[in-house]
C-alpha cells in the first residue's frame, strides 16, 4: 500500500514539474501600474458622468415637485434700486464725452464762493461774553496773571464752583463779580484768570482756523 501511494506521489509531481511556474513578479512593473492608474481613473470618469446624466435627467423627486432646470443665459436683474453707475456698457450707451462737457460746465456755472464774513454780535444779554474775553487773552489756563489770597483757596474754590452747571457759567459769574482782576467769589484761585477749570483754547482755535 505504501508502494502504490509512492509511485503515485512521484506521478504526481513528474506531471506538476511540466507544467511552468507563473512569474510573480510579471505585470506589476511601472508601465503597468501607471497603465492600471489611467483606466481606473477612466472608470472614474464614466462613473460620475453617468450618475449626473442620471441626475439632471430625473426632473421629478419624491415629493413630486418638478426640478428647476438651469437658465439659458445671463441672469437678467430687474432692480431700479440699484445704480449702474459702475457697468461700462450701460453708461456709454447713454453718455458721451459731449454730454459730459456740458454736465461739467454746468456744474462750474452752478458754483458759487460763499465770502466769509464778521461773526454777528450778540444780543439779548448784557454781560459780558466769553468767548470776547477767550479772545482777548493770551496766557495758558494755570499761568498766573492776577495775584490772589491763599486763604482756604482751594476748599472755596471747590465749594463755588460746584454752583455752577457748566465751567462757561462759572466763567461768565466771574466775569461779572469783578473777574478777571478780581476774584471776590474764589473762583480763580490760581490768578490765570479762568474760572472753575473754564478753558479759552477751543475759541482761539476756532478763530485761527
Amino acid at each position: 500500500m505504501r508502494i502504490v501511494f509512492a509511485i503515485l506521489s512521484l506521478g504526481s509531481l513528474v506531471a506538476c514539474a511540466g507544467q511552468p511556474v507563473p512569474d510573480s513578479g510579471a505585470g506589476v512593473g511601472f508601465n503597468d501600474y501607471s497603465s492600471y492608474q489611467t483606466d481606473r481613473m477612466r472608470r472614474d470618469e464614466d462613473l460620475a458622468g453617468a450618475i449626473s446624466s442620471s441626475a439632471i435627467s430625473n426632473e421629478t423627486i419624491s415629493s413630486g415637485a418638478t426640478r428647476p432646470t438651469a437658465a439659458s443665459g445671463p441672469v437678467e436683474l430687474n432692480n431700479p434700486g440699484i445704480s449702474d453707475e459702475q457697468d461700462f456698457s450701460a453708461v456709454s450707451s447713454r453718455e458721451t464725452i459731449e454730454s459730459d462737457r456740458q454736465r461739467i460746465e454746468a456744474n462750474r456755472q452752478a458754483y458759487t464762493v460763499v465770502q466769509p464774513t464778521e461773526l454777528p454780535k450778540r444780543t439779548g444779554s448784557s454781560g459780558p461774553s466769553v468767548v470776547e474775553y477767550a479772545l482777548s487773552t493770551q496766557n495758558r489756563v494755570g499761568e498766573p496773571v492776577y495775584s490772589r489770597s491763599t486763604i482756604m483757596g482751594q476748599s472755596r474754590f471747590n465749594k463755588n464752583c460746584s454752583k455752577y452747571a457748566s465751567s462757561d457759567q462759572a466763567q461768565e459769574a466771574f466775569l461779572k463779580s469783578g473777574g478777571p482782576k478780581k476774584d471776590s467769589m474764589g473762583l480763580d484761585p490760581d490768578g490765570d484768570g479762568f474760572a472753575c477749570y473754564w478753558d479759552p483754547t477751543p475759541f482761539r482755535r476756532a478763530v485761527s482756523n
